[in-house]
């Protein structure tokens, strides 16, 4: 009786995906808006970050590291006596166009009128992770912009940005005296 036997050279080591890490609201904050933790989880940044803000409180923009490219820029607009409705409509439909253009996916309604893209070959290539809502707060219309650089391999750039979005939402709110979505 002749019997053959295979036996494997090495044992088959299934390793099961890393469990990622969730984003979570928390001080301090880069550009008033977004936990410093939260975003070197998101973009896998370990450097100084130093901040510039240009703009007021009704419109501006704030980026981090004061560096090109910049890792995080954050921008913000609302209506007020500068910026009225229609300016306010027209920047957001612009987004809409771009985002949509290269597989936009579009916010959960309770963050208003937004969309997450990646857009890499793009003009906005510096700065290729992108999300922008429009939102009432306190009756008026707002909103904010967030741009990254680069995502941390294995991380959902999508659901991150969405997740940084709406901890910005609630952030600008409780800075501003209003309540996101009303």
């Amino acid at each position: 009786m002749l019997l053959a036997a295979c036996t494997p050279e090495k044992d088959i080591v299934s390793t099961p995906a890393p469990v990622l890490q969730p984003i979570v609201d928390s001080a301090p904050y880069i550009c008033r808006l977004v936990p410093e933790q939260a975003f070197r989880l998101v973009s896998d940044a370990t450097g100084s970050l130093v901040e510039k803000t240009d703009g007021s409180e009704s419109s501006g923009e704030c980026w981090a590291p004061d560096t090109t490219p910049r890792s995080l820029e954050v921008g913000w607009l609302q209506v007020s006596d500068g910026t009225n409705q229609e300016h306010l409509n027209f920047v957001m439909n612009g987004r809409r166009q771009v985002y949509s253009e290269h597989g936009g996916v579009t916010l959960p309604t309770d963050l208003g009128d937004g969309l997450a893209a990646y857009l890499p070959n793009t003009p906005f290539a510096d700065q290729p992770y992108r999300v922008s809502a429009k939102f009432l707060c306190g009756g008026k219309a707002r909103m904010i912009d967030i741009f990254l650089a680069k995502v941390a391999k294995g991380r959902d750039a999508i659901k991150d940005m969405t997740e940084l979005m709406r901890i910005a939402q609630k952030r600008y709110g409780h800075l501003y005296n209003c309540t996101p979505g009303k």
